[in-house]
C-alpha cells in the first residue's frame, strides 16, 4: 500500500473477501484486485443504496452480519500514515445481502424515472397547468428557475420532453404524456422552420422569451459550434418529438422527422467518396464548407455520426419498422466502425475528423483527447444494431471497446467513470491524464451502464464480466449520483462521490447540457436490459395511440432493438380492459377502431 505523510480522506469500491470479527476488520478487494484491511470504529455507520424518493436505510445495526465474502459495497474513510489499516467512516450496501442488488429489482428503475419526471415538472412549471412559455433552460441545484436567463433552447426541451414520453411509457400516468405532447407542440409552433422550397426542417437554436416578446435565435451561441448550425443540434430537436409519436402515431411529428432527416441527406451528408456526415453548416447557405465556419469548415465529428442512433433514429425505427431507416442505421455504423478506431495510436476512438477523415488533433478544447463516455456509447450502441442487421465487425469493435476501457477510462480505486483522458500516455507514464478534473460526469455514468448491460444481456450469463462491470456502474451511479433531499441528478460528481458544486453548468439541475433526457434514457433502458436480458423479469409498458395515428393501425411495441426471439408480449390491456388482438412474437398490437386515444398497457416478458 502506499504510504502517505498525512491523514488522507477517500473511497473504496470492492468485494469482501474476510470478516474478522475479533478485531473490527474486514478484506476489501478492488475491480483490479487491489486489497485492502478495512477497519470498523465505534462511530463507523452503514446504509443500503436508496432511490430518489426512498426513505434513508440504515444499515449500521446489521452491517456486520452483511460483511460477508462477495458483498458488493463502498466505504468512505481514512487513511493514516501510522496505520497499515483503511479505518471506515461510512458504508453504503447495494442491497441486503450479498446477492441482493437493489438496482436490480424489477420496479427500481420505473420509480426513479418517475421521482425524475415528477421533479422536473415541478421544477419547470409549479402547481400551474403546463405552459412551456414558462419553460427556463437553467434550472439551479434545488429546481428553482433562472431568474435572469430566459433562452429557451430547443434541444433541451426536446430532451426534456424525452423524459416526460418516456416517463410516460413507463408508469402510465397520464401527465407525463400531457407535459410530453404540450412540450412536442411547443417545439413545433416556435422552434421549427419549414422550408418549403427544399422540403425540409431545421431547427432554431432557440428562442428568448421577455413576456409577449420572442425573440428567435438561428444559429447556435454555444461556444464550439457559434454562428452555425451544428448537426447535433439538429439529431437532438428530434430526440424527444420522436419518443412522443412511438407512444401516440402523430403523424405530423412523423413528418417533421422525415423532413429533418432530408436536411441530414441534401446537405450534411458528404456525397463524396468520403461518406460520413457533416458536423456544422454555414446558417444562411447551409454550405458546410463555407469559409465563415472557421474552425468548424469541411469537418466530421463523432457527434454528427454517431449521436443519430441514440438520440431519434433507434426510436423512429421502432415506431415505424421502415427500412429506410434501418439502412440509414446500418450506414452510420459502419461510418462508425471503419473510420473512429485508431488503435495503433490509442485505446479510446478518434472523435474529430477532416473532410477525409484525416485525424483533426488541434480542435478547440479537444485537441487529442478522448471523451471516455463516447467510447462506451460506441459499444452499446453496436451491440443495438447487432440485433437489427448481425455482423462480426460489430461485435468485434463492442468487445474490443467494453475489455480495454475499464483500465484506462474508470476508476478501479472508487469506481465509476472518468470524463475526459488525454488519448495518449507520454513516455516514462502510465496513466491517461484526465483532463479538467477527475471529477465524473453523470451521462457518462449513462453510457458504462447501458453498454455492460447490454453486453451481458446479448453475449453473456449471470456471472460474466460484463455483467460485474455493469453493476459496478449501477453501484457508483446510484449511490453518489442521485440527489435524495432535492431531487434529480448531479451533474458532476469528485472522484471519491461527492457532489461537485463548484459554480455554472456543474452546479444546476439545467443548462444547455443537461436536462431530462440522459437520466431518464437510462432508466428507461436500463430497466429494459436489467429485466427483460439479465434477470428474467417482466416489464409494462404504456401507449395512447392517435385515431389512424399509426399506419394501418398496427402499434409496435418493441422496446429497443433485442436479439430476435428474446422478448414476447405476454398480455395487453386497452382502456384497462384485457384485449387478444396481437402478436405476442412480432411485438405488434392490431389497434380497435376508435374516434379518441386509446390508453395501451402491454406486458413484456423473457423467453428464456
Amino acid at each position: 500500500m502506499q504510504t502517505f505523510a498525512y491523514p488522507l480522506s477517500d473511497l473504496i469500491a470492492g468485494y469482501v473477501t474476510y470478516f474478522d470479527a475479533e478485531h473490527d476488520v474486514f478484506g476489501l478487494k478492488t475491480s483490479d484486485g487491489r486489497e485492502y484491511d478495512v477497519l470498523l470504529g465505534d462511530m463507523t455507520y452503514a446504509k443500503v443504496v436508496q432511490n430518489l424518493d426512498d426513505a434513508y436505510l440504515d444499515a449500521t445495526g446489521s452491517m456486520r452480519e452483511q460483511l460477508t465474502p462477495g458483498c458488493q459495497l463502498f466505504t468512505y474513510g481514512v487513511f493514516y500514515p501510522d496505520s497499515p489499516k483503511f479505518e471506515a467512516k461510512q458504508i453504503v450496501f447495494l442491497g441486503r445481502s450479498a446477492e441482493d442488488y437493489s438496482f436490480e429489482k424489477q420496479n427500481w428503475w420505473i420509480d426513479q424515472v418517475r421521482s425524475l419526471a415528477n421533479f422536473y415538472l415541478k421544477a419547470q412549471f409549479g402547481d400551474e397547468s403546463v405552459d412551456y412559455r414558462n419553460y427556463r433552460t437553467t434550472l439551479n441545484l434545488s429546481g428553482v428557475k433562472s431568474t435572469t436567463n430566459y433562452r429557451q433552447e430547443t434541444d433541451t426541451i426536446s430532451r426534456l420532453v424525452y423524459g416526460f414520453a418516456t416517463a410516460f411509457m413507463m408508469t402510465g400516468e397520464d401527465k407525463f404524456l400531457e407535459a410530453a405532447e404540450k412540450g412536442t407542440e411547443y417545439l413545433r409552433e416556435h422552434m421549427r422552420f419549414v422550408d418549403q422550397d427544399e422540403d425540409i426542417v431545421y431547427w432554431y437554436h432557440g428562442i428568448d422569451v421577455q413576456g409577449d416578446r420572442e425573440q428567435k435565435i438561428f444559429a447556435s451561441e454555444f461556444g464550439d459550434d457559434y454562428d452555425a448550425i451544428p448537426a447535433y443540434e439538429q439529431i437532438y430537436a428530434l430526440a424527444g418529438p420522436t419518443q412522443t409519436y412511438r407512444v401516440t402515431g402523430d403523424p405530423r411529428i412523423l413528418d417533421d422527422a422525415e423532413k429533418t432527416i432530408s436536411l441530414f441527406d441534401k446537405f450534411f451528408l458528404d456525397k463524396t467518396q468520403h461518406g460520413g456526415y457533416f458536423s456544422h453548416l454555414d446558417p444562411f447557405t447551409l454550405d458546410p464548407r463555407s469559409e465563415s465556419l472557421g474552425p468548424n469548415k469541411a469537418k466530421k465529428n463523432w457527434n454528427s455520426v454517431g449521436d443519430h442512433a441514440p438520440a431519434y433514429l433507434v426510436n423512429l425505427f421502432l415506431a415505424t419498422g421502415r427500412q429506410e431507416y434501418a439502412d440509414m442505421l446500418e450506414y452510420t455504423f459502419d461510418t462508425i466502425e471503419a473510420r473512429m478506431p485508431d488503435f495503433e495510436e490509442s485505446p479510446f476512438v478518434q472523435e474529430r475528423f477532416f473532410e477525409d477523415w484525416s485525424k483533426d488533433q488541434t480542435y478547440g478544447w479537444q485537441q487529442n483527447r478522448a471523451v471516455v463516455g463516447h467510447n462506451l456509447k460506441i459499444a452499446w450502441n453496436l451491440m443495438r444494431m447487432q440485433s437489427l442487421k448481425a455482423k462480426d465487425k460489430y461485435v468485434d469493435l463492442a468487445e474490443k471497446l467494453a475489455q480495454t476501457m475499464p483500465s484506462v477510462g474508470s476508476d478501479q480505486q472508487r469506481g465509476g467513470w472518468y470524463d475526459v483522458v488525454e488519448r495518449v500516455v507520454p513516455l516514462g507514464q502510465k496513466f491517461h491524464r484526465v483532463v479538467w478534473h477527475d471529477r465524473k460526469a453523470w451521462w457518462q455514468q449513462e453510457q458504462a451502464i447501458l453498454a455492460y448491460l447490454i453486453l451481458a444481456g446479448c453475449l453473456g450469463n449471470e456471472n460474466n464480466e460484463y455483467l460485474r462491470h455493469a453493476r459496478e456502474a449501477s453501484a457508483f451511479y446510484n449511490a453518489w449520483f442521485l440527489d435524495t433531499e432535492d431531487g434529480g441528478v448531479y451533474f458532476n460528481v469528485l472522484a471519491n462521490g461527492l457532489p461537485f458544486l463548484a459554480g455554472g453548468n456543474e452546479r444546476g439541475k439545467g443548462s444547455h447540457s443537461m436536462s431530462g433526457y440522459h437520466s431518464t434514457e437510462l432508466c428507461y433502458l436500463a430497466a429494459i436490459y436489467t429485466n427483460l436480458l439479465v434477470k428474467n423479469q417482466p416489464m409494462d409498458l404504456y401507449f395512447k395511440p392517435q385515431p389512424n395515428g399509426f399506419p394501418d393501425g398496427i402499434l409496435r411495441v418493441s422496446p429497443d432493438i433485442l436479439p430476435a426471439g428474446r422478448v414476447r408480449i405476454s398480455k395487453v390491456e386497452i382502456d384497462g380492459k384485457p384485449y387478444d388482438n396481437f402478436d405476442a412474437e412480432n411485438l405488434t398490437v392490431s389497434l380497435p377502431n376508435a374516434d379518441q386515444p386509446v390508453k395501451v398497457k402491454v406486458r413484456l416478458e423473457a423467453v428464456v
